[in-house]
This record gives C-alpha cells, structure tokens and sequence, in this order.
C-alpha cells in the first residue's frame, strides 16, 4: 500500500469513496440515500480548488482504498473527512492517514488535529480515542429542521440535547 497526495487524476477513482462517505454520515442522521457520484466529483473539484490537502491509501494495483482531507485554517489542521472502503478496513489504514494530518499540524507548530464528529458515529469516537483525543472542544446547537424526527437524547455535562 502506498501513502499518497491526491491529484486531479484521481477525481473518478476518489468520487465513489466521497460519495459513500457522504452516504454513511447520512444514515447516522437515519437517511437513506444512494451514493451520488456526480456531486462527489464536484466535491473533490472544490477540495482541490481550496488546495486542501487530500491523501489516498493506494493498493499496488493502483486501487484507492482509503482517502482523507485537510482542511487548513490559519495554521488549525481539521480532518474534513476519513473514510476506508468497507473491503480494507481494519488493516490500519485509517492511522495511517490520520497520521499525514498530524504530520501537518506538527509543520505548522501545532499539536494536534480538530475532528467534527457525529455523536452517534461509533466508528470514528473510538478511533479517534484511541489516539488520545478526547477533549469535547465544541458543541453545535441548533433549532430542529421542519419535520425532522429527533430519536436520541445527548447529555454533555449537565445538558441534555435532542439528536
């Protein structure tokens, strides 16, 4: 497997991992959805336009299996996504990934990587805990959308959220 910058080569390659990724957040908020390719293209078109970095987890049969993008703000590194096609997950490359971000954040002087995460994501809370982050930094509040069902009850602290 080889570690590497996307490049604008890999727009069709990388639009079906963004495009499931894309599917995935969906469901943790109970939508169903099909992967749109389309609009992952366009995605990937913006990503590469900003000049985030985008690093791909490559097979030696030129096969992307994994992929990640940085977001840089002011010298702040956000991991903006982080997805392992189904078939290669477990073989550790997601730390892998993750590890060219914090690559970045220790160039830029900082110490480590901002993560937006679903509450409900079990896939990603560990993962990232496993790392040693585990500082709540942030919470997002909103008003519900218009007819949006709300099925599970957050608490952080002494507060208790509708999700």
């Amino acid at each position: 497997m080889n570690l590497r910058l996307a490049n604008t080569d890999d727009e069709k390659k990388i639009a079906s991992l963004i495009a499931q990724f894309r599917t995935d957040l969906k469901q943790l908020k109970g939508i169903k959805s099909t992967p749109n390719i389309e609009q992952a293209k366009e995605e990937f078109k913006e990503y590469i336009q900003a000049k985030y970095p985008i690093f791909v987890a490559e097979e030696n049969n030129k096969e992307l299996l994994g992929y990640l993008v940085c977001r840089i703000d002011n010298g702040t590194v956000w991991a903006e996504s982080l997805f392992v096609s189904y078939n290669a997950r477990r073989n550790g490359i997601a730390s892998k990934l993750y590890e060219k971000a914090e690559e970045i954040a220790k160039e830029l002087g900082g110490s480590t990587v901002y993560n937006w995460v679903h509450p409900n994501n079990d896939k990603v809370i560990p993962f990232l805990s496993k790392k040693g982050y585990n500082v709540l930094n942030l919470i997002e509040i909103r008003k519900p959308w218009e007819n949006e069902v709300l099925t599970q009850k957050i608490t952080v602290g002494k507060y208790e959220y509708n999700y």
